[in-house]
């Protein structure tokens, strides 16, 4: 939503809250799914890396937990913008309205449902052991600085799969790649020195270790990583807009050719 003209933002709102009541009418369950689904992923998980291969510490429930919640945020955020605009073709070849508001509209949706999970995390975290602490203040700007990101990646994604089919693709390999390179199923500062600079680069890595940081050990976030990375995200959001924008009058075109 971030860029997004003012008298936007109320369709935005509105269409992400009718996608949430359907896809929950569709289920026995309805809503419970939300929780569910993530709940089902991060068992399978603890059950091979925490039971199966004995990997796990004292602390390797909540430390997964945590990683795995803040990492399907941005997993599925980016996977679901990929096809935000193929998806609504119907309705880009009959109106002429801007096409950033369609992964907007999935960018909402998907934090929606995010927070959440993450609400049930934090009471599961109370339960398990971990108290709130004053730290917790610092939750808000991890999560904006998270959304930045989040919003950033996305929409290139959503930008660029109208014109290349193939990202698409190739987004779940990296996806899948760059998990397993952000510490979600371990702590990077464990890793040997040489290899520890080069997740320095990855983004996630301080945006986890910041949840973390919150949530299980009870102390501030270095500030200076996560500053970093929502600078970077809102220009990266400026560029994607405007390449969106300059996209915009030929993505009906390029999709009704194929």
């Amino acid at each position: 939503m971030f860029l997004v003209s003012s008298r936007y933002q109320a369709i935005i709102f509105y269409k992400a809250l009718i996608h949430l009541k359907s896809e929950a009418s569709r289920t026995y369950l309805s809503f419970l799914w939300w929780a569910l689904e993530p709940i089902i992923s991060m068992s399978v998980y603890y059950l091979v890396f925490g039971v199966l291969f004995q990997r796990g510490t004292d602390d390797f429930v909540p430390f997964l937990l945590t990683g795995l919640v803040v990492w399907q945020w941005f997993g599925n955020t980016v996977s679901h913008c990929g096809n935000a605009i193929n998806n609504n073709l119907a309705l880009i070849s009959q109106v002429n309205f801007p096409k950033i508001i369609l992964p907007s509209i999935v960018i909402l949706i998907d934090a929606i449902k995010f927070l959440i999970v993450f609400l049930l995390l934090v009471v599961f975290l109370w339960w398990y052991g971990y108290p709130p602490t004053r730290c917790y203040v610092a939750l808000p700007l991890v999560i904006i600085a998270q959304h930045l990101l989040n919003t950033a990646v996305a929409n290139f994604a959503a930008a660029l799969v109208p014109f290349v089919p193939d990202v698409q693709i190739i987004i779940g390999h990296f996806l899948r790649i760059v998990m397993y390179l952000s510490g979600v199923l371990y702590a990077v500062d464990h890793l040997p020195e040489a290899v520890r600079g080069y997740f320095v680069w990855n983004p996630m890595v301080a945006i986890i270790d910041a949840y973390r940081d919150i949530l299980m050990y009870q102390q501030f976030p270095e500030a200076g990583p996560l500053a970093f990375c929502a600078l970077c995200s809102m220009l990266a959001i400026v560029a994607s807009t405007l390449l969106m924008r300059r996209m915009d009058p030929i993505y009906a075109r390029v999709l009704l050719q194929k």
